[in-house]
């Protein structure tokens, strides 16, 4: 369910997205108001659940994450206990960023961060072992051109 937002708080949104880390009065100076309504709209979207949380972006390459691999998965199993397993396997690895439940062939789709093939392999057989899947694919990507958190508001 959509929440209604005023011109101002798109504003104050879009400012969060370019930079969570600046303060209040730069805010209200880039939206055009003052520090306590900007403060206020921003509690009420976090009460509201439009603004999730507040976090920082790191460069995975240069913490030595080198590797991104899109992991397409398909499974004949779809029943609550395979799913429940597969979510849990996906849960406790920090290597997958995304995961996706599709329409279409494919069932699944996983962003996977590592440092390298081998590091994937081990994320693969790992994942393997606690789920039956019937297919992976595993697409390495070559060059990432466009990466964005920022909704176009």
């Amino acid at each position: 369910m959509a929440v209604r937002l005023d011109e101002l708080d798109r504003k104050i949104l879009v400012q969060l997205q370019e930079d969570g880390g600046q303060s209040l009065d730069d805010i209200a100076k880039n939206v055009g108001s003052s520090k306590t309504p900007v403060w206020n709209r921003i509690r009420k979207m976090r009460e509201a659940g439009v603004i999730k949380q507040q976090t920082y972006l790191l460069d995975a390459e240069s913490l030595g994450f080198e590797a991104c691999f899109f992991v397409l998965i398909r499974t004949s199993e779809h029943d609550a206990t395979w799913q429940k397993a597969f979510l849990k396997a996906l849960n406790d690895r920090p290597e997958v960023q995304e995961a996706h439940r599709l329409a279409g062939d494919i069932d699944y789709i996983l962003k996977v961060r590592v440092a390298n093939a081998r590091a994937y392999d081990v994320f693969y057989q790992a994942l393997i072992s606690e789920v039956k899947v019937h297919n992976v694919t595993a697409l390495l990507s070559m060059e990432e051109i466009k990466s964005t958190t920022m909704l176009p508001l």
